[in-house]
């Protein structure tokens, strides 16, 4: 990754599996918090899913156990600025 200023990142979270789901979605987001925290990134995760790999403490710096939903993305935004 080329150096830059990026300090902090938001990710959403996968959220619910619905059966039939794969993990997917959780394997890509838990991949990409395994990135950013390489590259020295800190990282924000929303997701109101407790059961998901992403959540585990190891991956994200910070978590919320929040619905991914407009209203509480940007209370996120605002307290992590």
């Amino acid at each position: 990754m080329e150096q830059n200023n990026i300090k902090k990142v938001l990710i959403l979270g996968s959220g619910a599996l619905k059966i039939g789901e794969a993990g997917e979605f959780d394997y890509s987001g838990s991949q990409a918090l395994k990135a950013l925290k390489e590259e020295k990134i800190t990282t924000v995760l929303i997701n109101p899913n407790i059961a998901t790999v992403q959540t585990s403490d190891e991956f994200a710096d910070k978590i919320y156990f929040l619905p991914v939903t407009p209203y509480f993305v940007e209370k996120v935004i605002e307290k992590e600025r």
